[in-house]
C-alpha cells in the first residue's frame, strides 16, 4: 500500500468520490469531444443523483469538462464560470439502477455541432471507470497514457493501430477492441507505457478504416 492509498488524491473536497473522480470523468469527457464545449447535458444515477449538490458533484463535473484538475482551486466556482463562457449546462437525476452507483452520463456538444455522450463511474478514492463512449461499451480508467480508436470492424484494422505503436517504439499495456456489431463500428481502448504524440496520432487516423483518434493522458 502506498501513500496516495492511504491519504486519498490531492484534490479540492469534500469527497474523493463525489468529487475528484467526478472532476476525472468530466476531463475525459472533454478530451473525447475534442473540442470547447458549449452545451452539456449530465444525468445522474445512483448516490451521484441524492446528493450532487451537498457533495459539490455538479461543479466537480462541470470543472473536468472545462478542462480542470481535481486541485483546481476554480472547482467551487465552475458553475459560475461556465455560464460567464456561456456553456449552457443541466443536470437531471433517475432513479434507474447504475452498474455502480456513483454514475453519471455526459452528453456533451461543441460548436462545431460534435456530440459525444460518455458514461462514467467514480469507483473511489479518486478512481474512475469509463464505461460507455457513444452508447457502446468499453472500460477503461484514464491512469495511464490512453489511445481511443474508432474504426470499422473488418480485418487488418487492429494490426495496422498496433503495428505501428510497435515501429515508433510504443509498448502496449494493455488492450481492449469493442464493437457494435460485426462489421460494424468498434473501438480500440490502448493503454501504452509511452506518452503517443499528436503527430503519431494524426498518423493512426490517417489508417485505413480509422475515422477517429483521441489521445488522453494520464487524468
Amino acid at each position: 500500500m502506498n501513500v496516495f492509498d492511504i491519504i486519498g488524491p490531492v484534490m479540492v473536497g469534500p469527497s474523493s468520490s463525489h468529487t475528484a473522480g467526478a472532476v476525472r470523468i468530466g476531463r475525459i469527457s472533454r478530451e473525447l469531444l475534442g473540442e470547447q464545449p458549449v452545451k452539456i447535458s449530465i444525468l445522474l444515477y445512483g448516490s451521484f443523483a441524492q446528493t450532487y449538490k451537498g457533495h459539490g458533484t455538479d461543479r466537480a463535473l462541470i470543472a473536468g469538462l472545462m478542462g480542470m484538475l481535481p486541485d483546481d482551486e476554480r472547482i467551487p466556482k465552475s458553475l459560475q464560470l461556465a455560464r460567464e463562457q456561456n456553456i449552457a449546462f443541466s443536470f437531471d437525476v433517475t432513479a434507474k439502477n447504475p452498474s455502480h452507483p456513483n454514475t453519471a452520463l455526459i452528453t456533451v456538444w461543441a460548436d462545431s455541432g460534435k456530440c459525444t455522450a460518455v458514461q462514467g463511474a467514480s469507483t473511489g478514492g479518486g478512481d474512475i471507470l469509463i464505461t460507455k463512449i457513444n452508447g457502446m461499451d468499453v472500460s477503461f480508467t484514464g491512469q495511464y497514457h490512453t489511445v481511443i480508436i474508432s474504426h470499422n470492424d473488418s480485418p487488418g484494422a487492429i494490426a495496422a493501430a498496433t503495428n505501428l505503436l510497435a515501429y515508433h517504439a510504443i509498448n502496449i499495456g494493455n488492450m481492449k477492441v469493442y464493437r457494435s456489431t460485426k462489421g460494424g463500428d468498434a473501438i480500440m481502448v490502448i493503454e501504452t507505457d509511452q506518452e503517443i504524440d499528436k503527430a503519431l496520432g494524426v498518423i493512426l487516423e490517417n489508417l485505413p478504416k480509422v475515422s477517429n483518434v483521441v489521445i488522453i493522458k494520464p487524468i
